[in-house]
């Protein structure tokens, strides 16, 4: 069963932000997602190569009209009305639209355009009403849980009464066209900059205590439905009942400054595997058990022109040659290796790949003689298998040479293939395709170890065994190739 698609529920979808010079192509994007069987992306502008890549993929994309923006569609009907006939309207419905933030964080923003949300959001809805999408298509705009005054304890949440002419008239427009409220929450900043008053463990869901709310006597046991419920608690104090939430940027860092101790591989993959699996589980909030809530993910990639300190550029689950920072399960329901990161150390620290200097002759000759006379088991990158994509020879050369490397003592001559082979000190593993290491008897394809359990409120705990696991994964694998085959 996919993450977020067949089942209505609360969904996971991840943030694909760009703000780099080095990423892969925005189809490169694309398959990875689909890999992954998420069928939820948010990105922040309308880039027409993304609304392309996405194209005939099943995704529901999340597009944004940036704060730069914001000028000219506010100002003009017309504008919004050429916008999305140029950019929208001729990829569509192929590209599955449906949603359009305008501006973001604009509260936020070094300048005060928040004056100029509201216009812009009514003449978007104005040019889809035009086109007949306003119900297919919903307006809103994203928020930093700065929009509050006041966020603890959660029933005294309130709106920052310096941007009530800006909030009210927009939380009538949500109200009325049935658009969710999107805030970006992140616990992380909330222990970063106050580590006296909020536990690591409570801002990464792994908290044993409880926070009682003294107001309403609700028991919290994580920053997340925290601040999540303050949002709850302000809506409600402005008499908008109706309107739902939806969490547009959660997240953790993988890296940071000195100052950041807390931005570690480990960490982030904590706080998404706990997220994921309190998301999933529909598990709600204490203030609205069982409500579901729709979440994403920050971020696809590492993004390394983001200003600021060291985490801001390592966000992502993905480096740019689309390697895992660390292992994570999207699905919130089987195992996930908690002991060793994708990004981690392997029993000998050192791994072999193929060279990118390698000619693909070279290369051919390396998987032929690693897979024959070397005696590897190369069934993992055979079709439909763990290691099988991406389908490419390098990617293969890589599984199969590191193979060999590994089962005859991970010596330098083990490695060398005539050149095609390299050694490198970062694990090469991805998604469940797990690269051997020395000593180690299994592969991706082979593992015969038990998974971990996954435990929840709502079901409680959950042994998966690796049979189990396995053939989920051949599973899903099936049919995302047979998705792909029918784009």
């Amino acid at each position: 069963m996919s993450v977020t698609g067949f089942c209505r529920g609360s969904t996971i979808g991840i943030c694909y932000g760009r703000n780099a010079d080095d990423l892969p192509t925005p189809d490169q994007a694309s398959q990875l997602v689909q890999r992954h069987n998420i069928k939820y992306v948010r990105i922040y502008d309308s880039n027409i190569q993304v609304l392309k890549a996405f194209a005939n993929t099943g995704i529901e994309l999340m597009i944004g009209i940036p704060n730069s923006d914001l000028l000219p569609f506010s100002q003009f009907q017309s504008n919004a009305d050429t916008w999305l006939k140029n950019n929208i309207l001729p990829y569509y419905p192929a590209t599955k639209i449906t949603y359009i933030t305008v501006g973001a964080e604009v509260t936020e923003a070094p300048a005060n355009v928040s004056a100029l949300v509201l216009p812009t959001m009514r003449n978007v809805f104005t040019a889809l009403r035009k086109a007949g999408l306003q119900r297919k298509i919903k307006v809103s705009s994203t928020h930093s849980l700065g929009v509050l005054s006041r966020s603890f304890p959660p029933s005294a949440g309130a709106f920052n009464s310096s941007h009530a002419s800006f909030l009210k008239p927009m939380l009538e427009f949500l109200a009325e066209n049935q658009s969710p409220f999107m805030v970006d929450i992140y616990p992380y900043y909330a222990y970063r900059d106050s580590k006296s008053n909020v536990s690591l463990d409570y801002a990464l869901f792994e908290s044993s205590s409880e926070v009682i709310d003294q107001n309403t006597g609700l028991l919290y046991t994580n920053m997340f439905d925290a601040q999540i419920d303050a949002i709850y608690f302000a809506l409600t104090a402005l008499n908008f009942r109706t309107i739902k939430i939806m969490v547009t940027e959660t997240g953790w860092p993988s890296k940071g400054s000195a100052m950041e101790t807390a931005a570690t591989p480990d960490n982030a993959q904590t706080y998404n595997t706990n997220l994921i699996r309190h998301v999933i589980n529909d598990t709600g909030t204490p203030a609205k058990p069982g409500e579901e809530l729709d979440v994403y993910v920050f971020s696809l990639f590492n993004e390394n022109r983001k200003p600021g300190l060291e985490s801001e550029r390592n966000w992502g689950l993905y480096y740019p040659d689309m390697t895992s920072v660390y292992n994570l399960d999207f699905t919130g329901r089987g195992a996930v290796d908690m002991t060793t990161g994708v990004n981690g150390t392997g029993s000998n620290g050192t791994w072999c790949i193929a060279s990118s200097t390698a000619s693909d002759t070279d290369l051919q000759n390396a998987v032929d003689w690693a897979c024959g006379s070397g005696n590897v088991d190369c069934s993992a990158i055979q079709p439909s298998q763990p290691c099988f994509e991406p389908d490419s020879l390098v990617s293969h050369a890589s599984y199969a040479v590191n193979s060999y490397y590994q089962q005859n003592g991970a010596t330098d001559i083990a490695c060398s293939f005539g050149g095609a082979g390299v050694k490198t000190n970062k694990n090469p593993s991805y998604d469940k395709c797990l690269y051997m290491t020395a000593g180690s008897k299994k592969t991706a394809a082979a593992s015969n170890v038990t998974a971990k359990p996954s435990t929840s409120p709502s079901t409680g705990s959950k042994f998966y065994s690796i049979s189990t696991w396995l053939h989920a994964c051949l599973l899903t694998t099936s049919l995302v190739l047979l998705n792909l085959g029918n784009v």
